[in-house]
């Protein structure tokens, strides 16, 4: 059975994907908790870039106790992309040795849950486009963010199929989707 691979971002109406904790929270409602809950339920593996992963691994582990975001990621298996890091990363991670794509097709036909890949914009954009990311979910802010774009003008044009899509009450539209196989 394969398993499935999805990624998830915040996202403002410009594109920007980078640095979101500098604009998300202003408009984070229950609904996106919601909805991040049930997304990560299912999730046993989740694969991050390295960037991602030292903020996360010097920030998380120490988080308060009972934080739902904690309560998740800190048990998690990751799967870090790095060629910088040893192999010893301590955390629950493992650095992938080799071809990230060849490594979460291997991940997608092995035993456990979904597996999320949570970043960084690199990392999300490479599996992507990749192929092995089944489901992407852009939760857009109403705010023109700065700095780095999901898709910046280096990406070919590229058919997507819309998944899903719905609005919050907190003004955010999120829409999920998956690379289109056919014209």
């Amino acid at each position: 059975m394969t398993r499935l691979v999805t990624a998830h971002l915040f996202h403002a109406v410009n594109g920007v994907v980078e640095s979101p904790d500098q604009w998300q929270f202003g408009h984070f409602g229950p609904e996106e908790g919601e909805m991040m809950g049930r997304t990560l339920a299912n999730v046993t593996d989740v694969v991050i870039g390295r960037k991602l992963w030292q903020e996360w691994s010097e920030f998380w582990p120490a988080a308060a106790e009972g934080d739902p975001f904690a309560a998740f990621v800190n048990p998690v298996r990751k799967h870090v992309v790095s060629s910088t890091l040893g192999d010893d990363l301590g955390w629950n991670s493992t650095r992938i040795d080799g071809d990230p794509l060849d490594h979460v097709r291997a991940l997608r036909e092995g035993d456990g849950g979904d597996i999320a890949v949570v970043g960084g914009v690199e990392t999300v954009r490479s599996l992507f486009l990749g192929g092995v990311v089944d489901r992407l979910t852009l939760t857009t802010h109403p705010v023109v963010g700065a700095g780095r774009r999901l898709f910046g003008d280096d990406v070919p044009v590229t058919r997507l199929e819309l998944l899903e899509s719905t609005a919050t009450s907190a003004g955010n539209v999120v829409t999920t989707y998956g690379l289109r196989t056919a014209d």
